[in-house]
């Protein structure tokens, strides 16, 4: 029974149930059609009021570009119409200028021909005046010029003879004040013992017989005295005296002592020279090395090899321009220790390197190189430091100086070498470098005369003052120097003195 109620409730709760869902189903499907619809148009009333406010503001945005536009063109415009008149005034500036030019133009033409119509009026008046003249004084004009010449040419003579007069009377006046002033300066610069550098020595000979003993039978004296010394015996004419010749000054020392012994003990034949010879050769040798110890420990130099102590002491027989080679050394040296040890330098490399500077002049090579460089490298051959070897090779500026110390050799050479008494030139040497500085000067152009003084220390040059004005003087100082030191050999420095002037002498009388 259960079953029959049970199954059909079941059926009719399941259909009641379907149509119930169908119709919840669609009371929420209209509800959603509803919202949707609602929800499109509050989205169509948004879309209209944005649009209407897009619109707005564009033609807002419209206005004002509108509005910057239209006051930019009345600014433009107003420019314009300013540029426009200020256009319009010059023009009419311009036209009134060229009125003005016009009217000059045309008061030039007239001034012309007026200053050309005199100028015609002048040369005929000129004329008739020389027609005149020469009438009056029976002379043409070319007499009359030549005249006029000729006057003038004597009236110059006139004052060329006052001024010569005045000169003499001047010159006459000084000559002897001048004279001793002279005399006396000259006195004080040879003051000191010195001699000149030769490349000979003259012994003297009790007789002229001697001369035929020192010869020989068949010369074989002299060849044996010149085999073993390496020098030229020279005899000639002069009376009572021989001559040796040699560029090696130790080797013409050997000679000079050998022969006088040989002479003083009268026993003259090619034995007795050998044996005379090797003895002074010893001799002469131990003098080498006593003067180059010497010279080391008189200036407190330790380290100095022996084989470098003997080429100090060959300095002791060579000289230069009169001054013996060894002393100068030695002067450098204590000058360059007092200028190091003032400014603080190292004291004992500036002597060592004073010391051996000239050390090139006492070797004898055949190869080319100033002493200089010789001197360095047989410096750094005995081990001397790079330092000193580079102040033996630049104190002549053969290299760049790489230290205080070597501009400190520098300047002491040059302060040794130029004192006044230090160096004596032989006369024919002096005279021609003193014309070589002078044939330099006036090679260049715009120089009128050079005068070289202070006994070859400085050469004054005189330039035309028309042809060179200051600043070609300087690069005409500058040149001449240039060529001075490439072209001539001397001591020390040469100073180079430009003048130019404009002199003009009037004498009233």
């Amino acid at each position: 029974m259960i079953l029959q109620y049970a199954l059909p409730s079941l059926v009719l709760g399941l259909v009641i149930g379907y149509f119930l869902r169908r119709y919840i189903a669609k009371l929420k499907i209209n509800s959603a059609e509803v919202a949707a619809e609602n929800i499109l148009k509050e989205a169509q009333k948004d879309a209209e009021a944005k649009k209407r406010e897009a619109i707005l503001e564009t033609k807002d945005q419209l206005f004002k570009e509108r509005s910057n536009f239209e006051r930019e063109t009345r600014e433009r415009r107003a420019e314009l119409q300013r540029w426009e008149k200020r256009l319009l005034q010059k023009e009419e500036n311009l036209d009134k200028r060229l009125d003005v030019l016009d009217k000059k133009d045309q008061s030039l033409s007239n001034r012309e021909r007026v200053v050309d119509a005199k100028e015609s009026e002048i040369r005929e008046a000129q004329e008739e005046t020389r027609r005149e003249l020469e009438r009056i004084s029976s002379l043409t004009a070319e007499e009359a010029k030549n005249t006029l010449i000729k006057g003038m040419e004597e009236e110059a003579r006139r004052d060329a003879q006052l001024l010569i007069n005045n000169i003499e009377s001047d010159a006459k006046a000084t000559a002897e004040k001048r004279a001793r002033n002279i005399l006396a300066h000259t006195i004080q610069r040879l003051a000191s013992e010195i001699t000149s550098e030769i490349t000979v020595t003259s012994v003297s000979l009790p007789n002229d017989e001697m001369k035929g003993r020192i010869i020989g039978r068949e010369g074989r004296n002299i060849r044996a005295l010149e085999t073993l010394t390496g020098v030229d015996v020279i005899i000639d004419d002069t009376p009572e005296a021989v001559v040796i010749s040699s560029f090696d000054p130790v080797r013409r020392e050997i000679a000079r002592i050998s022969m006088e012994r040989l002479i003083a003990d009268g026993r003259i034949h090619p034995a007795r020279i050998e044996e005379v010879t090797s003895k002074v050769t010893k001799e002469v040798n131990k003098v080498i090395i006593e003067e180059g110890d010497k010279a080391v420990f008189d200036l407190s130099i330790q380290g100095v090899s022996q084989d470098l102590v003997s080429y100090i002491g060959r300095l002791f027989f060579r000289t230069s321009y009169g001054q013996n080679i060894l002393a100068h050394s030695k002067e450098v040296a204590n000058i360059a220790g007092m200028i190091a040890a003032e400014i603080g330098a190292d004291v004992g490399l500036a002597k060592r390197g004073g010391l051996l500077h000239d050390i090139g002049k006492a070797v004898i090579t055949d190869g080319e190189g100033s002493h200089a460089v010789v001197g360095a490298d047989l410096a750094k051959k005995f081990g001397e430091i790079h330092e000193l070897v580079n102040i033996i090779e630049s104190h002549h500026m053969d290299r760049e100086p790489e230290s205080v110390e070597a501009v400190i050799i520098q300047a002491s050479d040059s302060i040794s070498a130029s004192r006044p008494g230090a160096r004596r030139e032989s006369m024919d040497t002096y005279i021609k470098r003193l014309e070589s500085l002078e044939k330099i000067a006036e090679s260049f152009e715009g120089v009128e005369k050079s005068f070289a003084i202070q006994a070859g220390r400085e050469i004054r040059v005189i330039v035309n003052n028309d042809r060179v004005n200051d600043l070609k003087a300087k690069e005409v100082a500058r040149d001449i120097a240039k060529r001075i030191e490439k072209e001539l050999k001397y001591p020390g420095r040469i100073k180079v003195t430009l003048i130019r002037e404009t002199r003009i002498v009037e004498y009233a009388k």
